[in-house]
């Protein structure tokens, strides 16, 4: 994994920000807690993200596959097709999206809606924020 996926977007317990860094080439989630810094291994913590949102997408496939056909401004057979076949795959496409990363201003519009992966100082995920989430709070917790 060359790029942690949620920079920008990860926050510790207490809502701080969870600044990226790298420790060799290997990208690091920074906790502080009590004083102390944490680096969580990015990979680790994106995988408990991912593994949440292919869970997502295989529930809910029809409407995600609609969605994205919506967004894309485009609804015909084959691009439907091409949609639904990705959707289907989503856990094999995760390699490339390690290795590309999400783009800057797609991770600036998760934050601006709510979107945010609470972590601990062990690396792991407390609660998800999904703003589109139905519920009270629109969390996820773990």
């Amino acid at each position: 994994m060359k790029k942690a996926l949620f920079e920008g977007l990860v926050r510790d317990e207490n809502g701080d920000a969870c600044m990226v860094g790298h420790v060799g080439a290997d990208p690091v989630y920074i906790v502080s807690d009590g004083g102390f810094t944490y680096h969580v291994d990015a990979h680790r913590v994106d995988e408990q993200v991912m593994a949440v949102f292919a869970e997502q997408v295989k529930d809910h496939q029809p409407e995600v596959s609609e969605g994205i056909l919506k967004m894309m401004g485009k609804a015909d057979l084959f691009m439907k097709a091409q949609v639904d076949s990705n959707l289907k795959n989503f856990d094999k496409n995760m390699d490339s999206i390690y290795q590309i990363g999400i783009p800057e201003n797609a991770r600036v519009m998760l934050g601006m809606m709510g979107f945010h992966v609470i972590i601990n100082r062990h690396g792991e995920m407390v609660r998800l924020e999904l703003p589109s989430q139905s519920g009270p709070t629109g969390q996820i917790d773990e």
